[in-house]
C-alpha cells in the first residue's frame, strides 16, 4: 500500500480568492493530493492566521501549507507550533520575521508599484472601528497584478477581487514558523507587488529552497504547473 499523501492547504493573498488556485488544484488532484483551498478573511494578520490555524488543526495527517502573497505572512504565523505541518511553500509571498509587516517588506527594495494602483474604500467595523478596504483599481489590475494572464481573464479577476484591510497589511507578524519548518519559495521575477529582490532576500534569510520563474504576481494563475511542481517537491522532501 502506498503512503498516503499529505493534504495541501492553499491560502490566497490580497486582491484574490480561492479560485486563484484553480489551475494548481487541478494539477495536484491529478497526482492524487488531497487539497483544500482556504478562504482567507483578509481582515487582520493575527485573525487570519488563527482562522487558517484552526482549519489546519481539523485535518488528519500531515499538511503542506502554501501561501501566496500576503497569504505567506498568514501561513508563517498560523503554522507556528503545529506538528502536522511538514512543509511551508511561499508563492510570490511574504516571509516576515517577528514584527515585520507586508508594508515594510514590500518597500524594503525598489520595484513595487502597488501603492499607486490601490483604491481605498473606508469601512466601519462591527466594533465601530474604522479601516480602509484596499482594492486594486480595475483599470490597473492587469498590468499591476497579472500582466502575463489573458486580459479577458484578468477582467474577471479584477471584478471578483477580495479586498484586504490596510490594518492587515500594516500589522507586524508574530514569531515565524519558517524558522522551524522546512520551507520552499517560488520567486516571481516580474512581480510588481512584491519585488523579486525582496522575495529573494526573504528566501535566503529563511534558508529556504528557492526557484525563480519569469511570471507576474499572479503566478498561480499564469504558471500553475510551476507552482504545483514546487509543492510536489516540498511534499516529497517533507515525508
Amino acid at each position: 500500500m502506498s503512503e498516503k499523501k499529505p493534504t495541501v492547504v492553499l491560502v490566497h493573498g490580497a486582491f484574490a480568492d480561492s479560485s486563484s488556485w484553480n489551475g494548481v488544484v487541478e494539477k495536484l488532484q491529478a497526482h492524487e493530493y488531497p487539497v483544500v483551498a482556504a478562504s482567507n478573511p483578509l481582515r487582520t494578520l493575527s485573525g487570519d492566521a488563527e482562522y487558517v490555524r484552526q482549519l489546519v488543526t481539523s485535518i488528519e495527517g500531515p499538511v503542506v501549507l502554501v501561501g501566496h502573497s500576503y497569504g505567506g505572512s498568514v501561513i508563517s504565523n498560523a503554522a507556528k507550533g503545529l506538528g502536522n505541518v511538514k512543509a511551508l511553500v511561499f508563492v510570490a509571498a511574504f516571509l516576515p520575521d517577528e514584527g515585520e509587516s507586508a508594508v515594510t517588506l514590500s518597500g524594503k527594495f525598489p520595484g513595487s508599484t502597488l501603492g499607486e494602483a490601490l483604491r481605498p474604500v473606508p469601512v466601519t467595523l462591527p466594533d465601530g472601528g474604522r479601516v480602509a478596504d484596499l482594492y486594486i483599481d480595475k483599470v490597473k489590475f492587469h498590468q499591476q497584478f497579472a500582466a502575463d494572464v489573458a486580459e479577458e481573464t484578468t477582467a474577471v479577476m479584477a471584478a471578483t477581487q477580495r479586498p484586504v484591510t490596510d490594518a492587515a497589511l500594516g500589522e507586524g507578524a508574530s514569531a515565524p514558523a519558517w524558522r522551524d519548518i522546512p520551507s520552499w519559495v517560488l520567486v516571481a521575477l516580474e512581480d510588481k507587488n512584491i519585488p523579486a529582490q525582496a522575495q529573494t532576500f526573504m528566501a535566503e534569510r529563511a534558508n529556504a529552497t528557492a526557484v525563480s520563474v519569469s511570471a507576474s504576481h499572479a503566478v498561480s494563475v499564469s504558471r500553475p504547473g510551476d507552482v504545483a511542481r514546487l509543492i510536489n517537491e516540498a511534499a516529497q522532501a517533507a515525508r
